[in-house]
């Protein structure tokens, strides 16, 4: 299966995430696409791509799916909530978790994905809003080699490195690590 194959999913279309799916869109992937407000979906940057109505028609018969969505919460709703996509993810897909939740948020999510046949990395990016609009984020990405092997061109799209920090949980160790030395780094310079 080639990139220009794959059926994608993405829900979440906030700051980062709608320009991650404007950017999968523009590469020619085809692209179902929910987030809670509904707002993001009428983007005229997203003519062309098909809106559903919750999680759940987000990830029918797609191949791979994104979330980039607020937090743990968020996450498990959207994936095994009422209307949510584990209802119709296919076994052989794959889960890309963008969000920034817990390494035990994302451990638990793998967990249960795979009792039915369904990987998952967590694949959380720093950036910014300016990194997601050019398609030059960072990706710290925890989870299997070979899974990784099959997204990575995908992942290609929306980041300008991708970064292997080892199993499921170790993307969002390392976006903790992030953000501390960058919160430390805005303190450093606000001091001086």
């Amino acid at each position: 299966m080639t990139r220009s194959d794959w059926r994608i999913g993405m829900v979440g279309l906030g700051a980062l995430g709608l320009p991650m799916a404007v950017n999968l869109h523009q590469a020619g992937l085809s692209l179902q696409v929910h987030t809670r407000s509904r707002r993001g979906e009428n983007d005229p940057q997203l003519h062309g791509t098909q809106r559903c109505v919750n999680p759940a028609a987000a990830a029918e018969n797609v191949d791979v799916l994104l979330l980039c969505v607020s937090d743990d919460t968020a996450v498990n709703q959207v994936l095994f909530g009422q209307n949510g996509a584990a209802d119709r993810l296919q076994a052989g897909s794959i889960v890309i978790d963008c969000s920034t939740i817990s390494p035990k948020g994302a451990q638990q999510a793998a967990a249960q994905l795979q009792q039915i046949g369904v990987d998952y990395i967590d694949a959380p990016v720093t950036g910014g809003t300016e990194g997601a609009r050019a398609g030059t984020l960072t990706v710290l990405v925890g989870g299997d080699t070979a899974v990784l092997a099959k997204v990575r061109p995908l992942l290609e799209v929306i980041g300008g490195s991708i970064h292997h920090i080892g199993p499921v949980g170790r993307g969002q160790q390392a976006k903790a690590v992030n953000q501390v030395l960058v919160a430390g780094s805005y303190a450093a310079v606000a001091e001086a």
